[in-house]
């Protein structure tokens, strides 16, 4: 599906003000469309739940440019799916919103244990399985955000699967959470093909500690942090295609710049990297990737995401009496609820695809931005 390994990832799109993910910029995103399609890439990847994503794509991509120019996958939000004719429903709704009538990859969306439950109780895998014959779907698959003995366990019983989507990234790689590494190989054992989400981890791997950006810089002058950690994901055996959520032109230049001929990693690239690993995690105050799948299920309407990202920010400086985060927390809460609102419900701890212990970390960015 990918004319070269870099995908378009579309949840975090150009905004007019970032404090509204419904501000999309579209002359911003048209442009970036155009130049992610005259550099010679082809993949667009959105969802049903990232706001404003389909209806944008359409006005951006759809109807400006050819379709044989261009591959476009959406998904399924199983955690939407309450009433059997929902599916229909969602797709047809789906299919409208991008202005297309058929999609090159159609995914369940963030499958994970209680996922698989309503995947399973939908019976979604035929749904998608019915959609591909009918023609509607080229290719299908999930994105996966949970352990790899459960991934094997959904490949054991779906083989008709085309390809994953898995969060892999060098930081978590080995981590016992998120189990980066092991669901590849997981992956690797069933013999398909991956779609990597999150390989700059939301912003982090973009961002790097001072020490740890000199030995990327002392290595590849030329090279920005993000490329490094796109590289080390597109290196990867069996990995189709990675997908990078660009939200200016700037990083859309960056990151087509690097990847349009893209090269793996040497071997001294990768001990490069290890270093690099050691210096990052005694840096990254909260693990958070923005995904916003804990905003959905907070009753406060707390910004946590946002919070979190404005936090590391904090935590990756030296202490100062002054912090431009603080500005950008106080417009937040214009729209949003404070940390320190946080009822203890656990909703988002339990939405969360990275297990972060959310009410504990609110805690820490009530202490730093909510000083009187």
């Amino acid at each position: 599906m990918f004319t070269k390994k870099l995908g378009f990832g579309l949840m975090r799109l150009p905004l007019n003000d970032p404090a509204d993910r419904h501000s999309v910029n579209m002359e911003e995103l048209k442009r970036m469309v155009d130049t992610f399609l005259d550099k010679g890439f082809n993949y667009f990847d959105t969802a049903y739940v990232y706001a404003n994503s389909e209806d944008s794509i359409k006005e951006a991509l759809v109807k400006r440019h050819p379709r044989e120019r261009y591959k476009l996958a959406t998904k399924m939000p199983l955690l939407n799916l309450k009433e059997p004719g929902d599916q229909e429903r969602i797709f047809n709704e789906q299919v409208a919103r991008t202005g297309l009538d058929y999609f090159d990859a159609y995914l369940l969306h963030n499958i994970g244990v209680q996922n698989y439950k309503i995947a399973q109780q939908f019976g979604c895998f035929d749904f998608i399985k019915q959609k591909k014959k009918e023609g509607v779907i080229r290719q299908i698959g999930f994105s996966h955000h949970d352990s790899a003995e459960l991934l094997d366990e959904i490949l054991n019983a779906h083989p008709e699967t085309d390809f994953v989507q898995l969060q892999i990234n060098y930081l978590d790689w080995d981590n016992k959470s998120i189990q980066s590494g092991k669901c590849y190989e997981v992956a690797q054992k069933h013999h398909k093909p991956v779609i990597v989400m999150e390989p700059v981890k939301g912003g982090t791997l973009a961002n790097v500690p001072e020490k740890a950006a000199l030995l990327f810089k002392n290595h590849h002058p030329e090279l920005s942090a993000a490329a490094w950690a796109i590289r080390y994901a597109a290196s990867l055996d069996g990995v189709t295609g990675v997908l990078s959520g660009m939200s200016n032109m700037e990083q859309m230049l960056d990151n087509t710049g690097f990847m349009q001929d893209f090269k793996p990693l040497t071997d001294d690239e990768r001990a490069v990297i290890a270093n690099a690993i050691s210096t990052i995690k005694e840096s990254i105050a909260i693990p958070c990737t923005g995904c916003n799948y804990c905003v959905k299920d907070c009753p406060k309407n707390i910004a946590i995401p946002n919070f979190f990202a404005l936090y590391n920010n904090v935590k990756l400086q030296p202490p100062l009496p002054f912090y431009i985060e603080g500005l950008y927390y106080s417009r937040f809460t214009e729209t949003h609820s404070k940390a320190s609102d946080c009822i203890k419900c656990k909703r988002c701890e339990r939405a969360c695809p990275q297990y972060l212990g959310i009410v504990n970390y609110l805690k820490d960015v009530t202490q730093i931005f909510e000083k009187k």
